[in-house]
């Protein structure tokens, strides 16, 4: 279950250890000053409507696995990950329950009755939303390049480095809204899902979220 949804809002960059310089990046100078603007940005984004794409790199299939579907977001802990093609597979989360449904399986699991659970749910939540800086599972760097931030999320926690290495999220200069968001699994498989087509702040009614 907790692999499902790594797959689900994770991403992975290969050939990137501890803290070292990002190619292509350099480390911010002025973290404070990032840390407000990007928290200033946040605040104004009430929901977010998009579409997805995930790519995903196994190391026992030789060929990548692509995925598409629709993805939305409504503050403070609302999530809808429905993919469409190639398979059919659906998640939401609102606030501390996660509804998972594959194909005729469904599940619905209480985020509060498992540590890991609420700490991997946080995790999604946190990247779409904005609120990365804040989460104190992670150590954060944060790099930049000409046109946008690159914030390195480092797992803290015992529990949570036993899944992956770690978690890379990018964001615009511009307008700081995370465009894309990468995973390191220990496992060494790789995914790479990028938010296109973006609505931001636009109207999406709660039974969007609602628990089937």
């Amino acid at each position: 279950m907790y692999r499902n949804l790594f797959v689900l809002i994770c991403i992975v960059v290969a050939g990137l250890n501890g803290n070292a310089q990002v190619q292509g990046y350099t480390k911010i100078v002025d973290y404070a000053s990032f840390k407000t603007q990007f928290a200033l940005a946040a605040n104004k984004t009430t929901t977010i409507r998009s579409d997805f794409t995930q790519e995903k790199n196994m190391s026992m299939l030789s060929e990548k696995i692509i995925s598409k579907g629709k993805f939305f977001f409504k503050k403070q802990d609302k999530v809808r990950m429905e993919y469409l093609t190639p398979f059919s597979y659906l998640m939401i989360i609102n606030g501390s329950k996660v509804y998972i449904k594959d194909g005729q399986k469904e599940n619905t699991i209480s985020t509060n009755s498992n540590k890991i659970f609420r700490q991997v749910s946080q995790i999604m939540l946190d990247c779409v939303s904005g609120s990365v800086l804040a989460n104190p599972d992670f150590t954060i760097v944060v790099y930049e390049n000409k046109s946008e931030y690159l914030i390195e999320m480092i797992p803290a926690s015992k529990a949570l480095k036993g899944f992956f290495k770690k978690i890379l999220v990018f964001a615009g200069k511009t307008d700081y809204n995370v465009s894309k968001v990468e995973m390191i699994e220990m496992s060494g498989d790789n995914t790479i899902l990028n938010f296109t087509n973006r609505e931001l702040n636009s109207d999406i009614p709660d039974a969007v979220f609602t628990l089937h």
